[in-house]
C-alpha cells in the first residue's frame, strides 16, 4: 500500500502542479456550458418537430411534407412521446391509429399547428396538454460534463503513460518492486479522483448560476458518473498499453474521441437521425453515460430505468481492463 499511495500522490501532484492543464479542465466545460446556454436560449426554432404513430393517411402534399416540418416516427410507448410534448421536445404528436393529435398549449407553436391541424387533420380529435419547457442548457450539461470526462480520462491516462514510456520512466519503474498492476491501479485511482472532483466542481459551479433541472437522485447521478469515469479510464489504458510515440497515441485518441463526441449526442439529439448512426452510438461509453445522466436529471429516472446503461458501462470497463492488461508492456 505504501508503494501504491506514493504513486497516487505523485501522479496527482504532477497534475495539480501543471497549472495550465489544471485550470483548463475546470474552466473549459464551464465556459462551454454558459456559452451554449446563451447561444441557444432563444425560442425561435424554424423547424417543427412532429411525432408520428402509425402509418400516415394524409396525402403526399400535406403539411407533413413541408421543408420546415421534421417528422419523427415513434414505436415506443405513447406515454413517453406525450411526455416529450409536455417538455417541448417535440411540437406535436399525430396518432393515425386512433385519429388523435396532441398539442401543448404552453408551446409557442401550438396556435399555428392547431390552425393547420384543423384543416389538414379532418376527423381527428385534439388532445390538449400543458407543461413547462426543458431548457437547452438542462439538456446540454450532461453532454458537456461527459465530454470533459472523456478528454480528461483518455489523455490524462493514455497520453501520460505513453510519455512515461517514451521518456524512459516506465523502464526505470520496471527495475523497482512495483508490479504493472500496482502502477496502473495507482494511475487509475489518481485520475479517477481528479476527474470526479473536477466534474462535481463544474456541475456545482454552473448550477449556482443556471439552476439545472434535476428531477432524479443526486446519488444515482454520482453513481453513473463514477462508472463512466472508470470505463473511460480503462478505455484510455488500451492506447497506453504499448505505444511509445506521443504523436501516434494523440492521433489515434483523437480519431476515437471526436466521432464519439459527434455521435454520442453531446450537442444535439440523435432522434430523427439515420438508424445506423443511432446503433453505432451504442458502442461508445459516452453515449450510455449521457443517456443515463439525462434520464436522471430530466426524466427523474430510477435505478431500474438506467440499469441497462449501468450494465453496459460495467461490462465495457471489465473488457477494456482485460484487453489493456494483456497488451501492457513496460518498454
Amino acid at each position: 500500500m505504501k508503494k501504491f499511495t506514493a504513486l497516487v500522490h505523485a501522479r496527482t501532484m504532477e497534475f495539480i502542479r501543471d497549472k495550465g492543464t489544471f485550470f483548463w479542465n475546470l474552466l473549459f466545460p464551464i465556459v462551454l456550458v454558459v456559452g451554449f446556454s446563451f447561444a441557444f436560449s432563444g425560442d425561435n426554432d424554424a423547424i417543427f418537430k412532429i411525432g408520428i404513430i402509425g402509418e400516415s393517411t394524409l396525402s403526399e402534399e400535406s403539411f407533413l411534407s413541408l421543408s420546415s416540418v421534421e417528422t419523427i416516427p415513434y414505436e415506443t410507448g405513447k406515454e413517453e412521446v406525450i411526455e416529450k410534448i409536455r417538455r417541448h421536445q417535440i411540437d406535436m404528436l399525430i396518432d393515425f391509429e386512433k385519429n388523435e393529435f396532441y398539442l401543448n398549449n404552453e408551446a409557442p407553436s401550438a396556435e399555428l399547428l392547431r390552425i393547420i391541424g384543423s384543416k389538414s387533420l379532418i376527423g381527428f380529435d385534439e388532445k390538449e396538454l400543458s407543461g413547462a419547457p426543458i431548457r437547452y442548457v438542462d439538456w446540454l450539461v450532461p453532454g458537456v460534463i461527459g465530454m470533459n470526462m472523456l478528454f480528461s480520462c483518455m489523455f490524462g491516462v493514455g497520453f501520460v503513460i505513453v510519455r512515461y514510456r517514451k521518456n524512459g520512466v516506465l523502464k526505470r519503474m520496471k527495475a523497482t518492486p512495483i508490479t504493472p498492476f500496482v502502477f496502473i491501479s495507482a494511475q487509475m485511482v489518481s485520475r479517477f479522483m481528479i476527474v470526479l472532483i473536477t466534474s462535481i466542481v463544474v456541475f456545482t459551479g454552473t448550477n449556482i448560476f443556471l439552476k439545472f433541472v434535476v428531477n432524479g437522485s443526486y446519488l444515482l447521478l454520482i453513481l453513473i458518473t463514477i462508472l463512466a469515469i472508470f470505463c473511460m479510464i480503462s478505455f484510455g489504458l488500451i492506447f497506453a498499453a504499448r505505444m511509445k510515440s506521443e504523436e501516434l497515441a494523440s492521433g489515434l485518441m483523437n480519431i476515437i474521441t471526436f466521432p464519439m463526441i459527434i455521435f454520442s449526442g453531446v450537442f444535439f439529439s440523435l432522434e430523427g437521425t439515420p438508424q445506423i448512426m443511432q446503433t453505432a452510438s451504442k458502442f461508445f461509453p459516452l453515449t450510455h453515460f449521457i443517456e443515463a445522466a439525462r434520464a436522471i436529471m430530466i426524466d427523474g429516472a430510477g435505478m431500474m430505468d438506467i440499469l441497462p446503461n449501468i450494465l453496459v458501462l460495467t461490462g465495457m470497463t471489465l473488457a477494456f481492463l482485460f484487453i489493456s492488461s494483456i497488451l501492457f508492456k513496460w518498454e
